[in-house]
């Protein structure tokens, strides 16, 4: 087994593998000539002087360029095999269908939305002419709510052997190679809609079909099992079982799944706001210094609260941060403003954002009780179309200066900001329930207190960060991953209530299509 060694290194010696060399010989001695591989890079940044982490595989022979040898798996063709329905093209239904494939299963997807090209129309004219489709937005469409997004790879999974397939399949079809190595590896959002498109593509050479337009209204089930689904074009699609990979903001399928007696349940989930700051601020905060050295990248953060000085403890976080990034509009309705975070693969953007969210849970939403399953859904509605309201009915956004919301003071002027539809000053004490905003005062506070030029009012707090994740949960056998009441339906992804990212979502699609290999025989 080659030997792997560490080496500690100023931004600017990072990147030159000479210099690499020169240490690794220091290090290991002249007697043999060594090839050092990088296998993970990270940034530390506890001392004032920042450094860079090369993690290195010490190679006796000339390896070819990372990522040079990773190309599209050999899929076979499952064109006239046993038909599975997959119903959303996110991350966890694309993976759901490559995994099919490699199973020799025929993957048939459905999606509400439009491909990578159609869907852009869609979002311009939300983000210009505050016209929002609710079959074509940023949640709804090719990819899913990941395609134009950060492109974090993130994951709280320490199961590299889960991860690393995924990280491979997406370099194969045009990711950067650096996500195999970066320990916070992101694609971005001008380089995601190719990598989806590529993915699809491969589906359907290799006989899997993805169908756009296809909004489900209508699940068929016979003696407790599922055999077809209808759509809003009336069209009935059979397969031998369903992966429901839908996403956290279809409100119509959990409405769906109530109408037919099928079992979700009310799940809690985060509320809060986007906050942007100049990204200068957070790079000399985070970096220590004045001015950002040219060889490290836009500076991030992660902060987490528990609040102290109210009745009900309560989490506050940060989350969905985007260095170097920007604000979208990502309602997916009319008549509602939500706020979420993204950022190009060159992070070069002069403003930070994060959403800053509280956990919200029953009790927050008493009086929506009456919805039963989905009172947590119509909460999260209601606080939405406030925000919509108060700003003007239109996609501008609620905003107010940081200080100014802790301080409990309207703003005069609002600070410049990457959000394109608009902001109008507002004091966010009348979007947000009063526990939220008291529980957000109380972090902001703290995080100042811990973090340089965090607690300024030239930063900007936009509303509302709504969509963190789903509202309910659908539930499922641990073991079978089938519906509870539904044999042949698999609860999949972030809406069913089983990840929190692209990451997650694939590894959960790629066990749900492990799952129904179990269950389907194979023709």
């Amino acid at each position: 087994m080659p030997e792997e060694i560490e080496l500690v290194l100023t931004p600017k010696q990072a990147t030159d593998p000479a210099i690499w060399k020169e240490e690794v010989k220091k290090i290991m001695g002249h007697q043999k000539t060594y090839y050092p591989q990088i296998i993970r890079r990270s940034i530390d940044a506890r001392q004032k002087q920042v450094k860079i982490r090369l993690r290195l595989r010490l190679n006796e022979e000339r390896e070819p360029p990372l990522g040079a040898n990773i190309t599209p798996t050999d899929y076979p063709n499952v064109a006239q095999k046993s038909p599975i329905l997959i119903i959303g093209a996110g991350p966890a239904g694309l993976f759901a269908a490559l995994e099919l494939i490699k199973l020799g299963l025929k993957p048939i997807i459905l999606e509400r939305g439009k491909d990578v090209q159609a869907r852009r129309r869609d979002l311009a004219a939300i983000q210009k002419d505050h016209i929002v489709n609710p079959d074509s937005n940023y949640c709804f469409g090719a990819g899913g709510a990941g395609t134009y997004s950060d492109g974090k790879l993130y994951t709280r999974s320490k199961k590299r052997g889960a991860i690393l397939p995924i990280l491979e399949t997406l370099v194969a079809h045009g990711a950067p190679a650096d996500i195999l190595i970066d320990a916070h590896p992101h694609i971005g959002t001008n380089k995601l809609p190719k990598v989806v498109a590529a993915l699809r593509e491969t589906i359907i050479q290799t006989g899997g079909e993805i169908h756009f337009g296809q909004r489900v209204n209508e699940l068929i089930i016979k003696n407790g099992q599922i055999h077809a689904v209808r759509s809003n074009t009336g069209e009935k699609w059979e397969g031998n079982a369903v992966i429901l990979a839908t996403g956290h903001s279809a409100r119509d399928i959990f409405e769906l799944l109530v109408r037919q007696s099928i079992k979700i349940d009310a799940k809690p989930f985060a509320l809060g706001l986007r906050i942007e700051h100049p990204q200068a601020y957070i790079d000399q905060a985070q970096y220590h210094c004045e001015q950002r050295d040219p060889y490290l990248p836009a500076a991030s953060y992660s902060l987490t609260y528990q609040t102290q000085n109210i009745s009900t403890q309560r989490a506050v976080y940060s989350f969905c941060m985007c260095p170097g990034g920007f604000i979208v509009p990502a309602a997916t309705s009319p008549g509602e403003v939500v706020v979420n975070g993204m950022s190009p693969s060159r992070r070069d953007s002069k403003y930070a954002n994060s959403g800053m969210v509280v956990g919200v849970s029953a009790t927050d939403w008493v009086k929506f009780d009456k919805f039963g399953p989905l009172a947590a859904m119509k909460y999260q509605s209601a606080i939405e179309q406030q925000a919509c309201k108060v700003a003007g009915n239109t996609q501008a956004a609620p905003a107010q200066r940081l200080m100014d919301f802790v301080n409990q003071k309207h703003s005069s002027s609002l600070p410049d900001a990457s959000y394109q539809p608009g902001m109008t000053s507002i004091e966010l004490s009348e979007v947000l329930p009063k526990p939220i905003n008291q529980a957000l005062r109380e972090a902001f506070q703290a995080f100042g207190n811990k973090m340089k030029n965090y607690l300024t009012n030239e930063a900007v707090l936009l509303g509302v960060e709504s969509r963190t994740s789903s509202p309910v949960k659908i539930p499922r056998d641990p073991k079978t991953l089938q519906h509870v009441q539904v044999k042949g339906l698999f609860p999949c992804g972030e809406g069913a209530g089983y990840a929190g990212g692209i990451m997650s979502a694939a590894m959960d699609g790629i066990r749900c299509a492990q799952g129904v290999r179990q269950m389907v025989r194979i023709n």
